[in-house]
């Protein structure tokens, strides 16, 4: 009977279990940032950082890119909304490019937007990714207003929601030295997202039929998962000027070799003052042409071996002597750390009076 009221007690007792977690008795390595660590550990960032640095200046500098924006050419009227939204008008357009340098093949073609908001909050969430994985959910069209039901009978749009709709619709064919070269439009999106996102047995059905069109019509004979500049277009990107996919041009191009470009000039970026352009352009191991990384890594090393450089030199003028229980060399290392830090990823606020809600209502304060 005792034992029996002991295990209630110890049952309902409220002291607290402790353990070595609880009690932070864990092993931990609690490094000391010697002067000779710290000098090494900032030697050994910049002589890793500065080689990779110019390694990928010098890929990305090898590059050959040529960009032609053709939005302004390819429009024959003054009113550019009125033509590009008449559906009878021929909007065809013939642009010639004198490839500057020889580029290797494969040449990618992209097809670059500037001011197009696919990061907008109500433009990333108009879509349903069950209804585009899975041929059972086509009715399941949460999310996609205003282009989820079709007007004649209100039947589910496939795919549904604006994302979709507004699919690019201008189109390319390429001639080099007055001959005939096809795009090669196979493998142009992501693997996991034609395997994982996009189902084999979906297929597109009352696309594009209402009475404002947004973009590009689909096969409804092919799945989504073959539908490549559907997949690549909805991956959206992050900033408002960005680049998609198109193609490639499994050629080479001579230095002063002529491509012949014929446009269908469809897509309307008019309506909100936005921009198109055609890149042709050749990679390397890093990609495309981006000198970001480069300059990151190189100004990051040499901010690193200048610090060890700095260091050395305090500690030959000055040797270590402790200071209310840390030593000066610490301090100077976390001051110039956190000011580096400040300094690179702190950016001024945005203007609120920017916002949309401000913009409607002057008088808010902001």
């Amino acid at each position: 009977m005792s034992s029996e009221s002991d295990s209630l007690a110890s049952r309902r007792s409220k002291k607290p279990k402790y353990s070595k977690f609880t009690q932070q008795e864990l092993p931990a390595c609690k490094p000391m940032l010697t002067p000779g660590i710290v000098i090494g550990a900032f030697s050994l960032i910049g002589v890793f950082f500065v080689p990779i640095g110019l390694a990928s200046l010098s890929a990305s500098h090898n590059i050959v890119e040529v960009i032609d924006r053709y939005d302004a050419e390819c429009v024959s009227a003054n009113d550019k909304v009125g033509f590009i939204q008449d559906t009878k008008t021929d909007k065809a357009c013939t642009r010639k490019i004198t490839v500057p340098k020889p580029m290797k093949g494969p040449i990618h073609i992209y097809y670059q937007l500037e001011n197009f908001y696919q990061n907008h909050r109500r433009y990333v969430k108009s879509r349903n990714d069950m209804q585009l994985r899975n041929k059972g959910d086509a009715s399941t069209i949460a999310n996609c207003e205003p282009e989820a039901t079709s007007e004649d009978g209100g039947k589910p749009i496939v795919p549904c929601g604006l994302i979709a709709w507004s699919l690019f619709n201008d189109t390319y064919s390429f001639s080099l030295n007055s001959k005939a070269v096809q795009v090669n439009k196979k493998n142009i999106a992501w693997d996991s997202d034609k395997i994982k996102k996009f189902g084999s047995d979906v297929y597109p059905s009352n696309f594009q039929k209402g009475g404002l069109i947004g973009g590009a019509k689909l096969d409804e004979k092919i799945p989504l998962s073959e539908q490549e500049d559907l997949i690549v277009w909805m991956r959206t990107a992050a900033l408002p000027t960005f680049r998609k996919l198109y193609g490639r041009i499994e050629a080479d191009a001579m230095a002063s070799d002529e491509i012949t470009v014929v446009i269908q000039n469809n897509y309307n970026t008019y309506s909100f003052g936005g921009t198109k352009a055609l890149v042709l352009s050749t990679t390397s191991w890093i990609g495309g042409r981006n000198n970001f990384i480069g300059v990151a890594y190189v100004a990051i090393g040499g901010v690193c071996l200048f610090l060890a450089l700095a260091f050395v030199i305090l500690y030959v003028i000055k040797p270590r002597y402790e200071y209310d229980g840390r030593t000066i060399q610490l301090q100077i290392v976390c001051m110039l750390a956190f000011s580096f830090s400040f300094f690179f990823f702190f950016r001024a606020l945005g203007d609120p009076s920017y916002l949309s809600w401000n913009r409607e209502n002057p008088d808010h304060p902001n």
